[in-house]
Formats: structure tokens, sequence, C-alpha cells
């Protein structure tokens, strides 16, 4: 019997394809990977999880693909738990790990085949030369895994994880130690699978690529996920913007006057940034301006910046931290 998602969809919002309830892990000497975690994550969307090292991504990853078995709560996959309907559940998985482990002495085109009927789908070798032309393998084959470079390795273990037709594709940290061009080939990749209804769920230490790929933002830390928000909700709400004015001269202190601005001074004194929230329905730039000038400070240029996602994910962690 198929079991039930732990909660149905709101009006409008994409059906849950994971759904994580209540998922702890605690190792045999007692180190806490992961606690009480709930999470949904949509068809078709890419969904971006990040947290420094040890925070709990990658354990978190292990158990939604049954490598590691967890401590308490539970996931489905498409509707199937991956503890009671294991196989089924895992055939909706592809997994590309960290780690190189490769067939090193199978071919390329073997290597894959093999992984598609690890899931019991029957052959078709169509399929198999569609994946690796789409990731420039097709030349390499008939080539042994053992002869490949790093890179193209990497592009096999995401042919191998292609290869079965998942509906969830995980990339933990798929673009780590990777050339340019095979970073840039991979993200073309996802998007294409994202718009074709696959589920892309990636851990990455490049956080400017999860600010230019992910729908979604999930940050984890210390086992337990600080934040999930829409990307670009998410940069709305807690982004920043600054406003950096470079003086004729230079201030040894803030005048007692400006004090409630919150300015800071930087570049020795030829500087003051303010720093002010873009959606709210004053910014005090024009109240600053004109104290400025009352004070007699003038400034000869001035420029504004905002915030990535970047400064987001390390003011959280910090703030979860401290």
């Amino acid at each position: 019997m198929q079991p039930t998602p732990t909660r149905q969809p709101l009006a409008g919002e994409a059906p849950a394809i994971v759904a994580i309830s209540g998922l702890a892990k605690t190792y045999a000497n007692g180190f806490q990977a992961l606690k009480g975690v709930d999470l949904q994550i949509r068809k078709g969307e890419i969904f971006a999880l990040l947290g420094p090292n040890g925070a709990g991504k990658t354990t978190l990853i292990s158990i939604v693909c049954g490598l590691t078995r967890a401590s308490s709560g539970t996931v489905l996959v498409d509707g199937f738990d991956i503890v009671r309907d294991y196989r089924a559940a895992r055939s909706r998985i592809g997994l590309v790990p960290q780690e190189l482990a490769t067939d090193a002495f199978e071919t390329v085109w073997a290597t894959v085949s093999f992984s598609r009927g690890l899931f019991g789908r029957p052959a078709n070798p169509a399929l198999v030369e569609g994946v690796l032309r789409d990731l420039s393998l097709w030349d390499k084959r008939n080539a042994k895994i053992m002869t490949l470079s790093g890179g193209m390795k990497r592009r096999v273990l995401i042919a191998k994880a292609l290869a079965h037709e998942p509906k969830v594709l995980f990339l933990d940290e798929p673009t780590a130690g990777v050339d340019v061009e095979l970073r840039r080939d991979m993200w073309k990749m996802v998007r294409r699978l994202r718009d074709e209804g696959m589920t892309i769920i990636l851990t990455t230490h490049y956080i400017e690529e999860a600010e230019e790929m992910a729908d979604r933002i999930g940050i984890i830390n210390k086992g337990e996920l600080v934040l999930v928000e829409e990307k670009q909700a998410l940069m709305r709400k807690l982004g920043k913007k600054q406003l950096t004015l470079q003086l004729q001269a230079p201030l040894a202190s803030i005048p007692a006057a400006l004090a409630g601005y919150g300015l800071e001074l930087a570049d020795g004194g030829h500087a003051l940034i303010y720093t002010f929230d873009a959606q709210a329905e004053t910014t005090g730039i024009a109240a600053l301006m004109r104290a400025l000038n009352e004070q007699g400070i003038d400034f000869k240029d001035l420029h504004s910046s905002e915030s990535s996602l970047e400064d987001i994910f390390v003011s959280l962690v910090q703030e979860q931290t401290s």
C-alpha cells in the first residue's frame, strides 16, 4: 500500500516529490548529525542545500538515497517510503556523489548501461547514447574509465545517475574540483532537466552557483535547518543595500548629529557606508543627504551595492553560532 505524504501541498503549490519529516541521525559515538529535519521538496524545482562542512548536508542526502539509516523520522520519495518501499523509492532517485568512485576497468558505455540495468530497466541503447552525447562523452564511450581525466570521470558519474531515468537527481558537491567548461556544461544540463520536469537537489560550496541556479534555498547548520526560502524572497527579505560615499575630505569620526543613521567609516575615513532596506517605504537616503549638507560634509562619488547570497548565508550561520 502506497503511503500518504506527510503534508498535502497548498493551493497553487507544486506537490512535494520528497517529503522529509522529523529526520534525525545520531552516530554510535553520540554525534548528532541531524536533529529533527522537516523539509518538503517540490516536483520540478532546483533546490540548493547550503551549509558549512559538517553541517549535515551529506548525511541528509545519504539517508534519502538509502545509503545511511536514520535514527528516527520518515522520508517519502514520490510517495514511497524509503524504508518500507525501498526499491520503488530508490528507483526514482539518481545520485551523483562527491567521490569519484567508478568501475576503473570498464568502458564508459558498459558502466552506464550496467547502471541502468541495476534498477531493472530494460536495455535502451538510444537513451544511453543520448545521455553520453549530452555530457560530451560519446567520443569516449569505448574508453576505459581508468584512462579518463577527473572531469570526464565526473561526467560518467552523472551519466550513471541519469541512466535509469530518475525523477529526482541529487548532486552532492557536483562541481568540486572540476574545470570551468564542465561546470558550465553541467548547469546547462541541469536547467534542461528541470525544464523537463526533473527535481534537482544540490549541495555546493560555490554559493554563486546556488544564487544563479536554485529556485529555493535551504540552509543547514549543526544538523538543523536554519531556513528554507524561495531564493528571490530570501534575497529581498535578508539582502541589504549599501550606499558608499567617497568623501572630499577624510573624517576622523562620525559627527554626533549623524549618529542615528548607523553609518560606518571606511577607507581610512575617506568613505562613509550607509546600510538600508531597499524594500522599506523610505530608504532614508534623502534625509541623510540633507544631514550631510548641514554638517558641511561633501562627497565626490557614490555607489550602491547589495548583499549576495553568500553574505546572507554567512550572516545566518554566524547568527546561529553566536
